[in-house]
């Protein structure tokens, strides 16, 4: 990085550089990253680890101030763990054995109306995720997850300026020139990379500046959030989750009917979400206020409650159907805007960063052509779109439990109360609540239990290179259940392998830094067809052959029946663990299959086998 007339950095103790710039000078990195919340910091994160010059800017001062996003499922913490980072996750985080019974009541003091356990915790559904993956769904608020990001990115290269405002930028053939402003001394300065990453949130200033286009709607409810400290162990403890939802007629101030209380910390820090008319007047909610909102969704009207604060937002229900423009990409809340449910914002995010951030780095290398960049958006555009329906969807299901109780008929708050009494009534009527209340409760399967969202994404572009086969089909339903499949454009299935010592996963096997070949015993020529490509194009590409006799055995017979091939074909995974192709079986010519392979990944110019001759085999 060079910064013409500028003093020396001073770095802090945590590693973050903080540097006083002159007005008008300018800054050169590879990748410029704007904004550092899970996304941006996740980008930073995996380009350090990756070996690729980047800064990240934010102009704020510090990390989240509340805790806003918490779920984190099992595929974000795959990459976790891809990165060396799930141990420092998990230390900050509430267990998934802690996470499951979510409860809907009238108060949290109150009288039940039903619990579900999620996110993997009952026992029917337990075993799909333990066998889906290495890794288990936990909680980390992202007030505990930024700065492990920031941290871990700051540490391994990373130059990370806070107080540091995007203003503007102009893109050319060789780069892009960024305006930003030092908000502490007013000096604005210039920033030169090659490539732009705009995390700069829903209202990014960035996708605004690269005109994304969009499709759906912003601000179609209100929210407030009311973040507090009290001790309500008893009430809890018992039937532990991190969330619980309290339908409670006439508590609300300028409310919807229902609220949220989310343990932070168990089980004396909580965040309470309340809705409110957005087509009206924001409320005003002082700490009297604040507090009585708190004190009557718990039902404990005497509480001792600290406000620590307040917030309101927006629920949005909008995606981008393209992600970039040029050289400048865009990701996480920039382009899926959406309520949390589901748990799927932060996780997309740091999805999206890792989709984008190895094909930067392969064509930084030279390794790649620059249309590989294009699938960034070919992949991820659909995803966006996924999750931004599902999690409006399953915040609108909510009223199949409110029809269910007869709340939305009800006329005045009294009618409400007697309304869900009749779930209690030996009568046909109230047979038929309880049968219409255990229907509604199973429908929010699909915001708890969506394993097949969360896990099962699958690519189709220019970077996924096609054997003729086809997507199995269901067998189940697709959100709710994951199907592992090595199909082209699958995540690569799990299954634990090692030898009579080491267990890993066949994740461990396929490294962010490198493509990786997956083979049997009888595939072994697929290790030296793979050398010599690998050398050819200048990429990493490392071959496992697992078998008895071999590093890696197959433990349990597991990987043997989820690998789709037979014993002599293989499995290419790319650098973030997708299947970009396989071959059923030993190919007559093996290092002109993965070389053709490989190019076509790539976009490189040479994607076509070439005349010359390969190891003594004819092209």
């Amino acid at each position: 990085m060079t910064v013409p007339g500028s003093r020396a950095p001073v770095v802090f103790d945590d590693g973050i550089a903080e540097t006083a710039l002159p007005h008008g000078a300018q800054v050169e990195t590879e990748v410029l990253i704007v904004g550092s919340g899970p996304a941006g910091s996740a980008a930073a994160l995996f380009l350090s680890t990756l070996g690729v010059a980047n800064m990240m800017i934010t102009k704020y001062r510090w990390t989240a101030n509340t805790p806003r996003a918490h779920i984190t499922n099992q595929r974000t913490m795959e990459i976790f763990r891809d990165v060396g980072i799930d141990d420092a996750v998990r230390a900050e985080s509430t267990p998934n054995e802690l996470m499951g019974d979510t409860v809907f009541c009238t108060s949290i003091a109150g009288e039940e109306l039903g619990r579900i356990l999620t996110f993997g915790t009952h026992p029917a559904r337990h075993a799909d995720y333990e066998l889906a993956s290495p890794a288990s769904t936990c909680d980390i608020p992202q007030t505990y997850l930024e700065p492990i990001l920031v941290k871990n990115a700051t540490t391994r290269g990373t130059q990370t300026r806070f107080s540091t405002e995007y203003l503007s930028h102009v893109q050319d053939a060789e780069g892009v020139s960024v305006r930003v402003l030092d908000r502490l001394t007013g000096a604005e300065f210039s920033i030169r990379a090659k490539y732009l990453i705009g995390a700069d949130g829903a209202r990014s200033q960035v996708a605004a500046d690269i005109d994304l286009p969009m499709e759906g709607e912003m601000d179609i409810a209100g929210s407030m959030n009311i973040t507090f400290t009290a001790d309500i162990t008893p009430f809890v403890e018992h039937r532990p989750s991190v969330l619980y939802w309290v339908v409670q007629p006439g508590s609300n101030i300028g409310g919807i009917g229902t609220g949220l209380v989310r343990m932070i910390r168990p089980w004396n820090q909580w965040l309470v979400v309340w809705g409110y008319d957005i087509s009206q007047e924001a409320p005003v909610i002082d700490e009297a206020a604040a507090t009585q909102i708190v004190r009557n969704l718990l039902g404990l009207p005497d509480l001792e409650v600290e406000i620590t604060g307040t917030s309101l937002w927006g629920n949005n229900a909008q995606y981008a159907t393209r992600l970039q423009r040029g050289r400048v990409f865009c990701v996480g809340d920039a382009v899926h805007k959406h309520p949390p449910s589901n748990g799927l914002g932060s996780n997309t995010s740091i999805q999206d960063s890792y989709n984008l951030t190895w094909k930067l780095a392969a064509v930084l290398a030279g390794t790649a052509g620059p249309d590989l960049l294009e699938t960034y958006s070919t992949e991820r555009a659909p995803v966006a779109r996924q999750i931004v329906l599902r999690a409006n969807k399953s915040a609108r299901e909510f009223g199949q439990l409110f029809d269910a109780l007869g709340v939305t008929t009800a006329r005045t708050e009294s009618e409400m109360i007697e309304m869900i009494e009749e779930r209690k009534a030996n009568t046909p009527a109230g047979a038929a609540k309880r049968q219409a209340i255990q229907a509604a409760m199973e429908v929010k399967d699909y915001e708890f239990n969506a394993h097949g969202v969360e896990v099962g994404q699958f690519y189709e572009s220019t970077a996924i290179v096609g054997d003729g086969s086809r997507r199995p089909e269901p067998e189940r339903d697709p959100e709710l259940y994951y199907q592992a499949s090595t199909v082209p454009g699958s995540r690569l299935p799990h299954a634990w392998v090692g030898d009579s010592v080491h267990r890993i996963s066949t994740h461990d096997l396929a490294p962010f830094s490198q493509f990786t070949l997956i083979t049997g015993i009888t595939g072994s020529a697929w290790a030296e067809a793979a050398a010599r490509v690998g050398e050819r194009l200048g990429v990493k590409l490392e071959t496992v052959i697992i078998g008895p006799g071999q590093p890696v055995t197959d433990l349990y017979f597991d990987w043997a029946r989820l690998r789709e091939v037979a014993e002599d074909g293989v499995v290419l995974v790319r650098p973030d663990k997708h299947i970009g192709w396989r071959s059923y079986r030993l190919a007559e010519h093996p290092e002109e299959a993965v070389f053709t392979a490989m190019t076509a990944m790539l976009s490189r110019a040479d994607s076509r086998a070439d005349s010359r001759v390969f190891a003594g085999q004819s092209a």
